[in-house]
């Protein structure tokens, strides 16, 4: 198992907050909540109540995964935003960088997803008892040269490891992927090349249309 090595805590990087709610950039490489253990307690949420003791998880982001995570503040707001999650309302857009060149400029994936037991924390496609799992992808450019493809990718499902997997099966894992990605394209980056750049719902209180992005450093 690899050592846990969150990156430096230089504050947080808001984009919105109010008494309600707060949207924070989450670097890569930190978990969105603890993990098991004493050197995994640094985390987004632990960051932030530092600053928001109120504030509490309301959806999660992979480790290797940096941008936009939305949480509550208090339990009556925690519910809200759950609800949202719940009836699809919280629309979420990712840029990745994946190896190859897809053949289709656009398209859906369309696949289960099941925890891969004996080989957590891997998931993978399982026909016969998976989640069903849905991603729209739209590729955005082609790097001849790398042979590499800038995608958004925008999941009307939360599966762990979705859109890891979904890139993965289409014959094209993202870039820097530990778990998913060949040695070829797992050297190209130091960090997974994904990030949640775009968030929007409408707010509980307040019924404001919020939408927020957030350019990746890739």
């Amino acid at each position: 198992m690899m050592q846990y090595t969150p990156p430096a805590d230089t504050g947080l990087d808001l984009y919105y907050v109010d008494e309600h709610l707060l949207v924070v950039n989450k670097p890569a490489g930190l978990l969105s909540v603890p993990g098991r253990g004493e050197d995994k307690q640094d985390c987004m949420i632990n960051r932030v109540m530092r600053v928001y003791p109120d504030a509490l998880i309301v959806h999660r982001l992979d480790m290797d995964t940096s941008g936009l995570l939305l949480m509550a503040r208090g339990k009556p707001m925690q519910s809200a935003l759950s609800i949202l999650f719940q009836q699809r309302s919280v629309h979420k857009r990712y840029l990745a960088v994946v190896g190859g060149k897809l053949k289709q400029a656009e398209g859906e994936i369309n696949l289960p997803l099941l925890l891969d037991w004996p080989n957590r924390p891997k998931h993978k496609v399982d026909f016969e008892e998976g989640k069903p799992s849905l991603t729209r992808y739209r590729v955005l450019s082609y790097h001849a040269d790398e042979n590499l493809s800038r995608v958004e990718l925008e999941p009307f499902t939360g599966r762990s490891h979705q859109l890891r997997v979904h890139l993965m099966s289409l014959g094209h894992p993202i870039v820097g992927d530990e778990l998913y990605a060949p040695p070829e394209l797992k050297t190209k980056a130091e960090r997974l090349l994904l990030h949640a750049w775009q968030l929007g719902f409408q707010h509980p209180m307040t019924q404001a249309n919020l939408q927020f992005e957030c350019p990746p450093e890739f």
